[in-house]
């Protein structure tokens, strides 16, 4: 038997907590101390409790032995079961616009004693006293890596760029609820017990209801693709800097709290405080630039580094527990030091924040869960409960009312206004830990505790769908205005954004802006727009370099921006002034890129946006490159795009035209449209219409009709008619145009007039309508030869996956689709 005796002297006040050993689980008991059961710093003292000594490994259930009674398999065993709950509440919620906090909160409370772990026998056999210790350390511990992890991704220079407006809903959505907050405290103080009614308590428990986390903030923002969204930018800024101010406040309190105990100690405090952050300023910061300066350019930072960092994390975690401050402070801190994004940022999120968040955190939401009982609630009662609850509904209220006030007094729209005010309403894991905080100090009880995590739940799962149901990030991409080719009349200029991955995408694009051909009488505006995935930051960054020519260091830490730049200004400086360049650079999640695209398109008045694709050849069938996930960047600006969109397959990697222009060359390019009918069609021959002025460039127009015309839609037939016949007629004369029609009866028909056409000659580029407004006939049979049809359309997956179509590139084209 072992005996496990207190740890630490009595506390005056009582407090409810629980006891969990092999005899008798979850047992209510009116104790000492209001900590959750351990020995560690600070706890209270509990019971004296025999239980059976328990060996770390087994030799198997063959030699007799049973795996529930060894510690190992048992912590293997509540984290395999905690997993499993996570992700099978995270499925039953994803109809209901849940995020992941969410599921991860409820599969703990599942465990605990509100559900499975009111069974004696379940706790048993899953939750013996041994695993808790275990569950309740490493659980702590991925708490600590979470919120280091959080200070990594975190762009503290956010707070510079942000104008008045962010800086203003920031101060009265903070200083509000806090001042509320404290005020109801200090009229119902006499309710509370002994150590509630402390002014450092009230003070703690008001900083951290007024505070607005920006890690919650960021993780629901990008489970419901919002952060490129003029509300997530705005809210991650107002985040950020309520974070900066809510800060203060809680080290204020803390200190406060300190001279409960003695005067002596708040001055250790202190001094402890600012030696350790002279320390990170000193010297980790320092050391953190060297290791950046010694990784070559564009590579990851050596692995030794990432492990140091890492026990860094772990040593000052260790230092601000041994100091007497919050065991998360130090790591936070260590976390804003280490600059964000590539090389080093990018690296440690890319190697620690999986195994952190699918492995690790499950232990601390079953910590959590362990120790929320709602019963507990019941039974302590509204005598005891209802000052905290009083003061924390007033809390959420008055966040909810400053922030919407704020908005509306620097004049944001009233639905953006209502969206940003729930969103800085969240609560999150930051909040979690300052919960497990407020215990162990003593400022609230378990019956507490497990009202606050009730309430954090239902907060959650009320206001996030919420937000996704009022506030729609496509709605100011919706225009009635035509931006098209087609409609831009002649001696306008042709306003294209092209989006850039990297730099081996750039000479294609610069190929297709050369063939459009602008002159003075036709210019032509390029907005070209660079887009990184965002890694190692929380924070989007949009960056017009006409107005800040290399912010951050930009160019030193991407490397392609700088060469895509200078390769672009090249192509301009030798057109003359026929071409205007703009060029922007977006660090964007891959699933809220199409915002920022969009945005720009929308900004900028763009005819069209060129969007490039590489083609990866597996046999005879091609795929195209992804630029990410299931929504990819391409379907969702097809989706929403407020102009027309060109898809541009880069098949052959061989396609090289002339970066100077002369009208007597001997260079040839031949081009090739299939019209098939609809807008997409017609979009296409606007398109080639410019084209065809470059001197270098010989067009094919190829006309599908259907010999049963009974599928045609009259209406887009005429205006087919009416521009191929005006095509035709402007081009007559024209030694370089050739016009042809087919009539075909199926799909089959429709292939093998392009596998002729293929065979006939060689074309550099084909020119494709995506899927509108096509006669079905002409298709038919079809849809089963192709693989990327939603995307690219029946026909422009075809070509440009078919072996049989040897070209250069291909451009699929949709015209804008106006939306009301």
């Amino acid at each position: 038997m072992v005996r496990v005796f207190p740890a630490g002297q009595p506390l005056k006040s009582n407090a409810w907590t629980w006891l969990a050993h092999s005899q008798a689980y979850h047992t209510r008991m009116d104790m000492t101390g209001a900590k959750f059961h351990t020995s560690n710093r600070g706890t209270a003292a509990v019971p004296l409790v025999c239980v059976r000594a328990q060996g770390s490994h087994a030799f198997g259930i063959f030699y007799g032995q049973n795996p529930i009674f060894v510690s190992y398999d048992m912590v293997l065993a509540d984290l395999i079961l905690m997993i499993f709950l996570i992700q099978t509440v995270r499925f039953l919620l994803k109809p209901f616009r849940q995020p992941r906090l969410v599921a991860e909160l409820i599969a703990g409370i599942i465990i605990g004693p509100c559900l499975l772990g009111k069974s004696k026998r379940f706790n048993e056999i899953m939750f013996p006293l041994y695993s808790r210790f275990v569950l309740r350390t490493v659980g702590i511990f991925a708490l600590m890596l979470w919120v280091f992890v959080s200070g990594v991704k975190m762009d503290l220079t956010l707070i510079k760029r942000s104008g008045k407006k962010h800086l203003y809903i920031a101060m009265v959505s903070v200083m509000l609820p806090f001042l509320t907050v404290m005020a109801i405290g200090l009229i119902i103080r006499k309710l509370m017990d002994n150590e509630m009614a402390k002014i450092s308590s009230i003070g703690g428990i008001a900083s951290g209801l007024s505070v607005t986390t920006f890690p919650i903030h960021y993780t629901v923002l990008e489970e419901l693709n919002l952060l490129s969204s003029e509300v997530g930018n705005m809210a991650l800024s107002v985040a950020l800097i309520s974070d900066s101010i809510g800060m203060n406040f809680i080290t204020v309190f803390e200190a406060l709290k300190q001279v409960d105990i003695s005067a002596g100690t708040l001055v250790w405090y202190l001094i402890s405080m600012v030696v350790l952050v002279a320390f990170l300023l000193s010297a980790i910061r320092p050391a953190l630039f060297w290791i950046i300066d010694h990784t070559p350019e564009g590579q990851a930072v050596h692995e030794s580094y990432v492990v140091a960092i890492l026990l860094g994390v772990f040593v000052v975690g260790f230092l601000t527990d041994m100091f007497g401050l919050a065991v998360a402070f130090g790591p936070f801190c260590l976390g804003l030091l280490i600059p964000n994004g590539p090389p080093l940022g990018a690296t440690l999120v890319e190697k620690s924040e999986t195994i952190l968040k699918e492995i690790m955190m499950p232990f601390a939401f079953a910590f959590i869960g362990l120790h929320t009982d709602f019963s507990a609630m019941t039974e302590a009662g509204w005598t005891t409960l209802g000052p905290l609850f009083t003061m924390v509904i007033s809390g959420y209220v008055s966040k909810f009312l400053a922030t919407m006030i704020g908005a509306f007094m620097v004049a944001v729209p009233s639905r953006d206004s209502l969206t940003l005010s729930l969103v800085l309403s969240l609560r999150g894991q930051v909040e979690l830990a300052l919960y497990i905080h407020w215990v162990d100090k003593n400022m609230i009880r378990l019956p507490g505790f497990s009202m606050m995590i009730f309430l954090t739940t239902i907060l959650l799962a009320t206001l996030t769908p919420l937000i996704s149901v009022i506030y729609d990030p496509s709605k100011p991409y919706k225009v009635l205005k035509r931006r098209t080719i087609q409609h831009t009349p002649p001696g306008e200029e042709v306003r294209i954004l092209v989006c850039i991955r990297d730099k081996k995408s750039v000479p294609s694009l610069v190929n297709l802006l050369e063939v459009t051909y602008p002159t003075l009488q036709n210019p032509l505006s390029v907005y070209a727009f660079h887009l990184v995935e965002l890694i190692g930051r929380a924070n989007p960054v949009f960056i017009d370099h006409d107005n800040d020519p290399d912010p951050d260091d930009l160019s030193v830490r991407f490397p392609d921006s700088e060469a895509i730049r200078n390769a672009l200004i090249l192509y301009q400086e030798n057109r003359d002034e026929s071409v205007q360049l703009h060029f922007f650079t977006a660090l964007a999640a891959k699933r809220t890129m199409f915002q920022d695209v969009c945005k720009l398109a929308l900004n900028s008045k763009a005819t069209i946006i060129i969007l490039p694709l590489e083609r990866q050849y597996d046999g005879e069938m091609g795929t195209a490159e992804q630029w990410g996930g299931g929504q990819t960047l391409n379907t969702e600006v097809l989706s929403h795009a407020p102009c027309s969109v060109g898809l541009l397959i880069d098949k052959a990697h061989r396609w090289h035209l002339p970066l100077t222009r002369c009208s007597g060359g001997t260079t040839s390019h031949d081009f090739i449209v299939l019209f098939l009918g609809g807008p997409d069609s017609r979009e296409c021959l606007a398109y080639a219409d410019h084209m065809v002025a470059n001197p270098n460039v010989s067009l094919t127009l190829v006309r599908f009709l259907s010999s049963n015309p009974e599928g045609d839609d009259e209406r887009q037939k005429k205006l087919d008619d009416g521009l191929v016949t005006w095509f035709w007629v402007k081009n007559e004369a024209n030694e370089r145009v050739i016009y042809r029609e087919v009539v075909v009866k199926d799909g089959a028909d429709t292939a093998a007039a392009i596998k002729a056409m293929a065979e006939e000659k060689f074309y550099h580029l084909w020119i494709v309508g995506r899927k509108q407004g096509i006669n079905e006939s002409l298709l038919e049979g079809l849809s089963t030869w192709t693989d990327n049809q939603e995307e690219l359309g029946i026909i422009g997956d075809y070509v440009s996956s078919s072996d049989f179509v040897d070209a250069d590139s291909v451009l699929v084209v949709q015209k804008q689709i106006l939306r009301v």
